[in-house]
């Protein structure tokens, strides 16, 4: 299931109620520090030199636990109660330069300036430029609202404990709270508390997609249309079409402008490939489209930008909207009640809502809502860290895989023809949402474990690993 973003109110409440229950306040710390152990297991190698940052609350214990369970590193743990001996001990320490620094200085009950002593120690260790894990949050970040109390660590990764907390979910707190990752389980009761933003674990996708039927054939997992590329950009039509190969639907035609159509063609060979005409006319058998990936010539027929807002204004197909496609749709109500998503990045939301990307990125919830009202309550997949999908009403995802080197001209293009792949799959309309979560999950898996076996990776290598994580 997935997790509620939670305040710090919240996760104290929800502490109280397991201790209620009779579970140990012990028992949970040993599992905590258990927990980033197995992370900082990932982060190094056998042998290497741990410097475990503890601080005199929780999270200093949770921080010294993990270092008994690194047995096979050289676990070294620096006590810090006092900051200017400490700022001392750890510049010592950096000298040599260990593979990973856990920080538990400080927890999520830090909600007010720190003193200067305490910002010089964290600008110590900031300065040495290596690999810091956080145990629940940056030391010296506030956890609500992922301000910095003057000085924060800033974490190559932050595993926070139990459920994701308010504050690092902020475009504010990325700098410090770097990748975020969930331990969910560390012997807590159930969460009694529930809210409209919600972590993506990848258990959420356990037997997902579902099994298919002996007896299907083409027809019984769908056709999808994609229409996509032009004079300059036909590579994000070949790309969309490749991924969407990867959600393995039942049929894949592309509809792409003629003076690029002998280049897309020669590209795919089990993808249908027709040239774009006047009238445009959807198979019988579609039963999902995407459109807008590649089609940024300026040179591009009006007629078919028309063709594209009629599709969807008024088919009863889903519709899902990338790319340049996205400054073509009209706002306001939909006439058909068929699917309708968009996929916009920062920028694109930010021309969609009139307004910066600064202001889209500061708070991205609202944002996305906004589009979603905008344009008829569809689905918004707002992309980025930490990519968003939901509605104008009702839950929003955070996705939690995922790299900065997505960050590639036509990842975007895999992303929605991957989507689109899925969402065409009879099978799998009765419950959109969760095609659509899987699918984002999926995209950044892939790079995920691109970027843990192969640093240099592409785009291409991308579409090929697509699909292929298992939760």
């Amino acid at each position: 299931m997935p997790i509620p973003v939670i305040s710090v109110a919240q996760m104290r409440q929800w502490e109280q109620a397991t201790w209620k229950t009779g579970r140990s306040a012990a028992e949970v710390i040993r599992r905590a520090g258990g927990a980033v152990a197995g992370i900082a297991a990932r982060l190094t190698h056998p042998g290497d030199h741990v410097l475990i940052l503890a601080g005199k609350g929780h999270n200093g214990d949770d921080a010294c636990l993990a270092g008994e369970h690194l047995t096979d590193r050289h676990s070294e743990i620096l006590r810090i109660v006092e900051p200017e001996s400490g700022r001392r001990e750890v510049l010592s320490r950096l000298e040599s330069a260990p593979a990973l620094i856990i920080d538990g200085l400080f927890g999520i009950g830090l909600n007010r300036p720190l003193d200067p002593a305490w910002i010089q120690l964290i600008g110590a260790i900031n300065g040495g430029q290596l690999p810091v894990l956080a145990v629940d949050v940056p030391s010296g970040l506030d956890a609500d609202t992922g301000e910095s109390q003057g000085a924060a660590v800033q974490a190559t990764v932050t595993v926070t404990l139990a459920a994701p907390k308010s504050g690092l979910v902020t475009a504010k707190a990325w700098p410090f709270v770097g990748r975020l990752e969930v331990a969910p389980d560390i012997g807590l009761a159930p969460c009694p508390f529930e809210s409209g933003l919600n972590w993506t674990l990848p258990a959420d996708f356990a037997g997902y997609p579902p099994r298919r039927t002996v007896a299907g054939h083409k027809g019984t997992f769908g056709h999808v249309v994609i229409i996509a590329g032009s004079l300059g950009y036909h590579g994000a039509a070949v790309l969309a079409a490749r991924a969407a190969m990867r959600a393995q639907p039942g049929l894949i035609t592309v509809v792409t402008p003629k003076e690029v159509y002998p280049t897309v063609a020669s590209q795919l060979q089990t993808a249908m490939v027709h040239p774009w005409k006047r009238g445009l006319v959807l198979p019988e058998s579609t039963t999902a489209v995407v459109c807008g990936p590649g089609l940024a010539s300026p040179n591009l027929s009006a007629t078919l930008k028309a063709e594209t807002r009629h599709l969807w204004r008024a088919s009863p197909l889903p519709v899902i909207a990338d790319a340049s496609a996205l400054d073509w749709l009209p706002p306001g109500p939909i006439e058909s009640k068929g699917l309708r998503v968009i996929t916009p990045h920062p920028g694109e939301a930010a021309r969609m809502l009139r307004a910066t990307a600064d202001q889209v990125q500061a708070d991205r919830p609202n944002a996305l809502r906004k589009l979603s009202r905008r344009w008829g309550g569809c689905w918004v997949v707002l992309k980025g860290h930490q990519t968003l999908v939901g509605r104008a009403a009702g839950n929003i995802f955070i996705n939690s895989s995922g790299n900065p080197y997505l960050a590639q001209g036509g990842s975007g293009d895999v992303l929605a023809g991957f989507i689109g792949g899925l969402v065409a799959q009879p099978m799998l309309q009765a419950n959109t949402l969760l095609a659509l979560r899987f699918g984002i999950w999926q995209h950044g898996a892939a790079a995920d474990h691109l970027l843990a076996t192969r640093p240099n990776w592409s785009v291409n290598d991308l579409v090929t690993e697509l699909g292929a994580c298992r939760p």
